[in-house]
């Protein structure tokens, strides 16, 4: 089996390139995450087709924003572009999403991409367990955004039974530090049942930035600071583009 673990902004994500049928891959998901456990997030690759050059399909089913834009990196580095556009069709929205790379300056392996993401279906202002927070609904995936709001550990308690009271596929929380436009993502994923404070995270980036944008009226655009490195969100109510880096770790035979 091939694998590779790309480095999107330090949200460390395992691709996988051998075809695997469906019926295995929650199984093949474990294996490979006990196996490389600097991993976050694990997706199947598949090949092109009408309207999209590579197709990616997460583990549990869920959007994911990092994986997206590493998807088109490993797409660019196969073909040896140097620039360009790459469509991606990936899980969790039925929209194909768009992706700009461009070759890094340190090395061959090191790719610049924007990702132009799926605009949220919903943002609304809830209450939960006392809390009140607002929630970004995106296809494949919903965030609560808490603006100082919750602790580590009150978010960590609470991620599994909002996540359920709140019908979501899959929830992130974003503890967002406005003084310094920091993110702390956490991001659960019922179906192959994963918790994991993340590095970046690039939906959740970008449901924060159209939070920004939703509560301002006017258009955003501004950079975040995330365990893993800096993500860039531009977000005007039409668009949502988000800007980060992909760094290919190494190639994984087993």
């Amino acid at each position: 089996m091939k694998a590779y673990l790309y480095d999107p902004t330090g949200n460390m994500t395992l691709l996988v390139e051998t075809p695997v049928p469906a019926s295995e891959r929650k199984s093949v998901a474990a294996e490979l995450m006990a196996a490389e456990p600097q991993a976050e997030q694990l997706g199947f690759l598949c090949g092109g087709g009408e309207g999209y050059d590579i197709e990616l399909q997460m583990a549990g089913g869920e959007f994911c924003g990092n994986a997206t834009m590493s998807a088109a990196a490993h797409f660019a580095l196969a073909q040896g572009l140097e620039s360009g556009w790459v469509t991606v069709k990936v899980s969790g929205t039925p929209e194909t999403v768009r992706v700009q790379v461009e070759r890094g300056c340190e090395s061959t392996d090191f790719l610049i991409g924007s990702v132009f993401m799926p605009l949220p279906i919903g943002i609304e202002e809830l209450t939960l367990d006392g809390y009140t927070l607002p929630l970004v609904r995106m296809n494949g995936i919903s965030h609560l955004i808490s603006d100082g709001v919750l602790s580590r550990n009150e978010a960590k308690d609470a991620i599994r039974r909002w996540c359920k009271e709140l019908g979501c596929d899959c929830l992130g929380i974003m503890l967002y530090e406005r003084e310094h436009r920091r993110l702390v993502p956490l991001v659960y994923v019922p179906a192959v049942d994963t918790l994991f404070w993340e590095t970046s995270c690039a939906s959740g980036t970008a449901a924060t930035g159209a939070w920004m944008q939703w509560k301002a009226g006017a258009g955003i655009n501004t950079n975040f600071i995330e365990p893993g490195g800096i993500l860039h969100v531009e977000a005007d109510g039409q668009r949502l583009v988000l800007r980060g880096t992909v760094r290919l770790e190494k190639e994984i035979e087993r």
